[in-house]
């Protein structure tokens, strides 16, 4: 499963049969809260075996499928594989 899959399947959890695509954002569409956000991280960190630093907890970076993704490929060393 690739990323934005893992992604879109965690988001899925939350927000029952939405159907979210990849720029959706989740916030504007009232699918989630801030509270999510912190849920989001501790999911980041530990399916991609990553650490949000506090300047990254920007709303910008969990809006959406496509900004998540992005957060995790910048944070992701050259050759990193997430099975």
């Amino acid at each position: 499963m690739d990323n934005k899959s893992r992604i879109r399947a965690f988001i899925a959890r939350f927000t029952g049969d939405a159907a979210v695509k990849d720029d959706d954002n989740i916030f504007e569409l009232g699918l989630v809260n801030s509270l999510f956000t912190m849920q989001l991280v501790v999911f980041i960190e530990r399916e991609f075996s990553l650490t949000i630093q506090n300047d990254e907890l920007n709303l910008d970076n969990f809006k959406s499928v496509d900004a998540i993704n992005a957060l995790i490929d910048s944070k992701s060393k050259p050759g990193d594989v997430y099975l």
